[in-house]
């Protein structure tokens, strides 16, 4: 029993002193934030309400104490001074600014939806973590926050469609040529009523059985609209590896990233799922998807982009 207690007491020790030895002042500073020491975890945690745009939830105000708060946790890492964990609520004008300010500082994205029905205006909520110094990390915290203060400092309101400016409505019939785009891709897409589709399966398997493109482990950008006033949309399978550098490749491109998720469970490899959308014209839009498929080993390429 003495022994016991002894190891009991090592390892809250052992808690302790791992959340002392995070400079919590500086994680202060450096957020702009007061934080809470959760000393039995070893958790430092800094949060603060998103309550300046009303959030009407099934035709109620919600207050931001009902799931509208933003928080970094911040603990002792294994292999760096230090891990940080987050989730960042976001509407939908803000999303694709944050998530660039966080893998431009480091951060990783993990995943990216929404938790209520029939909120107005829509929210979103975004996943972070990273590792590595308390400076590095705070302060990419804070240029996050930043970077979605300056969006909504200037506007109270939240958008209610992407930018437009510069651009006209999509055409109410699609005549998309589908031969410049198959010539991208390097692949025949599947043309309809003006529209192309081109759709990659991802070997997997699941339960011990093999899943690939049919049964939904699939990568696919679907084109509409006229080849130079055009809308792709589509979804990525990729694996956990692969997940940050496609992010990364889409958004440098101009390609909004508007979900990210699982489809499924007991998949191997575990496969994630990222949903996109893009304005523009038709070759740009499939030249900046296919460099996701590149980054993330879909297609092989011997030669630049063109």
């Amino acid at each position: 029993m003495k022994k016991l207690f002894l190891l009991v007491a090592i390892s809250f020790a052992t808690v302790t002193s791992g959340s002392a030895a995070l400079d919590t002042t500086k994680i202060d500073n450096l957020t702009g934030l007061k934080g809470k020491l959760n000393e039995k975890e070893g958790v430092y945690k800094v949060t603060f309400p998103r309550d300046d745009v009303k959030i009407v939830v099934d035709g109620w105000t919600m207050p931001p104490f009902m799931g509208l708060g933003t928080w970094a946790a911040f603990t002792k890492g294994a292999h760096t001074e230090a891990m940080v964990m987050g989730d960042t609520v976001l509407f939908e004008d803000e999303v694709n600014a944050a998530m660039s300010a966080a893998l431009d500082n480091g951060l990783s994205v993990t995943a990216l939806h929404n938790h209520f029905f029939f909120d107005q205006p829509k929210v979103y909520f975004m996943h972070i973590e990273g590792e590595g110094s308390v400076e590095k990390l705070a302060s990419a915290m804070k240029k996050m926050y930043d970077t979605t203060k300056a969006i909504r400092g200037p506007k109270a309101k939240p958008a209610e469609s992407f930018p437009t400016v510069g651009q006209a409505s999509l055409p109410e019939k699609n005549s998309i040529t589908a031969a410049p785009l198959n010539e991208i891709f390097d692949m025949q897409g599947e043309a309809k009523d003006g529209m192309v589709k081109f759709t990659i399966g991802r070997p997997a398997k699941m339960h011990d059985v093999k899943i690939d493109k049919d049964m939904g482990v699939n990568t696919w950008a679907a084109f509409a609209g006229s080849d130079d006033n055009a809308v792709v949309d589509g979804d990525f399978a990729v694996t956990e590896d692969e997940l940050q550098p496609v992010l990364r490749s889409l958004l440098d491109n101009k390609i909004n990233i508007v979900a990210i998720h699982q489809h499924m469970t007991y998949e191997e490899p575990r496969i994630m799922f990222f949903h996109y959308w893009g304005r523009g014209r038709a070759k740009d839009l499939a030249n900046a998807v296919k460099g996701g498929f590149v980054v993330g080993g879909l297609l092989k390429v011997s030669s630049p982009l063109p």
